[in-house]
């Protein structure tokens, strides 16, 4: 699976893609991140890619020119399933959405930064837009670290246990039962009687019902979609 992210901050995303999971990714050739700078498509001499906003008003908008460059540059060398901008008033990322994502060959992800980006780059080229939150960051590069760290986790061969993401929270629509190590008692703080049992059935059976507990106090608003 590919990702291109565009942006105007390559350096932000250097470390967030160079460790655990996802360098290992890279390394076994199941992921590939390629980061492109945006300014390298700038048409001046200092090379900028923002400019003041139509109807005034504050903040900088970043400009249709560079990002047409560097899309188009990217679609003739091949095709893409989805081209995303992350964005505040996007659809908010979830387990289904990077579930879908996961069996898609090609992704691009615009970044944007300062006031936001031409609405015109959003009408013509993106697919979809997505957000991590209702707040504000100062730009998409973290939002695209997060996107693409949700997705590639899912692609087989990527975990060491393959079997670790069917059971994170909200694969199910819930949220994960709690979950216990050694040692089994540490200071009088001891781990359910039930884990230790070798008991499979009834194990399963104490999960799904701390599964559901743990929803109905922390995420009640799950059981009600």
């Amino acid at each position: 699976m590919r990702f291109d992210i565009i942006t105007v901050l390559p350096g932000l995303l250097e470390s967030p893609f160079a460790h655990s999971i996802l360098q290992r990714a890279q390394k076994k050739d199941l992921v590939e991140i390629h980061v492109h700078n945006l300014r390298e498509y700038a048409n001046n001499k200092h090379k900028s890619v923002d400019d003041y906003p139509y109807g005034g008003g504050s903040g900088m908008v970043m400009q249709i020119e560079p990002f047409a460059a560097c899309i188009e540059k990217l679609q003739r060398e091949r095709q893409y399933d989805d081209i995303i901008y992350m964005t505040p008033d996007g659809v908010t990322l979830n387990q289904q959405l990077a579930n879908e994502l996961s069996s898609v060959q090609h992704i691009m992800i615009l970044c944007g930064h300062y006031k936001g980006i031409d609405q015109r780059i959003r009408d013509i080229y993106v697919t979809k837009e997505i957000s991590v939150g209702d707040y504000v960051l100062s730009g998409g590069e973290l939002p695209a670290a997060i996107v693409v760290d949700a997705i590639a986790r899912l692609i087989p061969g990527v975990l060491s246990d393959e079997t670790s993401a069917l059971s994170d929270s909200f694969q199910d629509g819930l949220l994960d039962a709690p979950l216990y190590t050694r040692p089994a008692d540490w200071r009088g703080h001891k781990v359910p009687e039930i884990l230790l049992s070798g008991h499979e059935g009834k194990i399963a059976a104490w999960r799904d019902e701390q599964q559901l507990l743990r929803t109905k106090e922390r995420r009640p608003d799950l059981l009600n979609d």
